[in-house]
This record gives C-alpha cells, structure tokens and sequence, in this order.
C-alpha cells in the first residue's frame, strides 16, 4: 500500500556535557513496533540511516527489566533477526525525497540526540513533509530528530503542535540527565513546541495535525497502531 521512511540513528552513542560517550543506539521495541503493525497493515516499511550506515542496537534495550521479561526480549530478539539484512543495509538519509513516502517514523533511542538533531537532510524531509501534510510519527527520543526542522525564514516547522516526547523527568529516573549536555523536553519546548506530559515511563501517544508523537519505549505499540490508523484511505 503505502511506504513509510523509517529513519534510525547512524550513531552508536550519545556525547555526554564532559565529552564522555554513552554507548547506545536505537531502541528495540520502538522499531519492532514500527516495522510490524506497517507490514502487518500492508505497508512498506524503508529503513534509512545519516550516511547509510548500519545502525546499532542499543542493547539496554534487549534486557528483560527494559522490556517486559524474558520472552518479550527474545521475541524481539528474533524479530530484529528478520530484520538483519535490511539493518546491515539501509538507505543513506541523505538520499532520500519525500516522494513516494506517505510517512516518516523515527522510533527513537538514545542515538538520535547525537546524529538526528542535527541532520539536515532530515530537516529538510520533516518540512517537506509538513508542507504535503504528510504523516509523521516520533517516539521517545526520535523526537530529537524534529529539532532541525526549520524552514528557510528561520521558523521551526512544528511549533505550536502539541506533543509527547521523552521527559526531563524520565531522564533523570534514568539517571542520564545529571551528565546530559541538554535535555529534550527543554530543547523542544524552547522551541516552540506544546508539551502534553503523561506519567513516567506509562504509555502516552498525542495526535496533533498529521504529528503522532509517542512519550517513551512504552508507547511505542499505541504510536504504530495510531500511525496505521492514519494511513488508511479516507
């Protein structure tokens, strides 16, 4: 039916305000969730990465207490198996246009603060996007990636939409906030963007204007099921 440009991070960690790195990646569940209610609704799910390069798990995310027990983890395990050749082998961001897209999902983990918040090419695609009313869905961190958004006159192309995204507070129960250069509830609402805050770590997805945000890894199911919602034919 549709394609759906699903953009992961390239990088492998998170630069931390004393130049120390995190080591992280993108979050299992998040592109599970993604990739398997767009192909289970017939869509084609395309996976893209700033410079192509292959995109590394961040393996907290795999852990039984990150998600749910022992068998959730090795079913996503095993689904991100499936998924192997198409990790090892993403499109390059820079590359890309929206044409032929109906949507862009960014799924989030810690790696897009280092590489998605400053990626033009994705910039220019969100505005595109924007601008075509085209559908776009973040969780948890991959709203770091709305940041470049901004349009040639300097305005940012999501201001004044209503959105979830990773809290300042869910960062600090995290226990990275205390060494964290920024942090992106700040950042966004900064920038011009309404936060609408659910209870930490509890599942929390916000609609606003072809914007499907989702609060953290927890919501990352309700953001695809929305997100499938929104693509059906009126």
């Amino acid at each position: 039916m549709a394609r759906v440009l699903v953009v992961l991070s390239g990088a492998d960690h998170w630069t931390l305000r004393d130049g120390s790195k995190h080591a992280t990646g993108f979050w299992a569940q998040g592109l599970v969730a993604a990739h398997r209610a767009l192909s289970a609704a017939g869509h084609r799910p395309v996976l893209a990465t700033p410079g192509g390069a292959p995109p590394a798990l961040d393996p907290i995310s795999l852990t039984p207490g990150a998600v749910g027990g022992v068998g959730a983890a090795r079913e996503l395990s095993a689904y991100l198996g499936g998924l192997s050749r198409d990790l090892a082998l993403p499109l390059t961001l820079e590359e890309q246009t929206l044409a032929g897209y109906a949507a862009i999902y960014l799924p989030g983990g810690h790696a897009c603060m280092e590489d998605l918040v400053e990626s033009a090419a994705l910039g220019r695609l969100l505005v595109e996007a924007v601008d075509a009313e085209r559908l776009v869905t973040v969780v948890a961190h991959g709203a770091a990636g709305l940041v470049p958004a901004v349009r040639a006159d300097g305005s940012w192309a999501f201001a004044g939409r209503r959105m979830a995204v990773f809290t300042d507070v869910e960062e600090e129960l995290g226990g990275l906030a205390p060494g964290a250069g920024w942090l992106l509830e700040r950042r966004l609402e900064d920038l011009g963007a309404i936060i609408d805050t659910g209870l930490p770590w509890a599942a929390h997805v916000v609609t606003d204007r072809g914007l499907v945000t989702g609060q953290n890894p927890g919501s990352s199911e309700a953001a695809a099921t929305q997100t499938v919602e929104l693509l059906r034919p009126a």
